[in-house]
């Protein structure tokens, strides 16, 4: 956990109007908590350090990222859904109009 600088997911999504594609991104920056939790073996317990840090430390979720392209109208919701590890909180995101759980956006 100690040389580990960052980690990076994308995807690259149809956009909307069909004139090529666009990138989802989720991005995980290792701060002391994340670090912890993966020397302890407690990686199932990141996804939410990630959803909270993401005005603090630069971090996002494939769902902030995906909720994003939508409200901006880039990809569809329908693209998006079937994109998303967690289709229900990336639908209640949506509907909240992109703010996660933690209040941010």
């Amino acid at each position: 956990s100690f040389v580990l600088e960052g980690v990076l997911s994308q995807q690259l999504l149809p956009r909307k109007d069909g004139s090529g594609r666009v990138m989802a991104v989720e991005v995980m920056v290792p701060n002391p908590a994340i670090r912890n939790l993966i020397r302890e073996d407690k990686i199932h317990q990141i996804y939410s350090l990630m959803q909270t840090g993401q005005n603090k430390f630069g971090m996002q979720t494939m769902n902030q990222s995906l909720s994003d392209l939508v409200i901006r109208g880039l990809i569809t919701r329908d693209e998006a859904i079937g994109r998303s590890n967690v289709p229900d909180e990336l639908i209640a995101m949506i509907s909240r109009g992109g703010i996660t759980g933690g209040g941010t956006r």
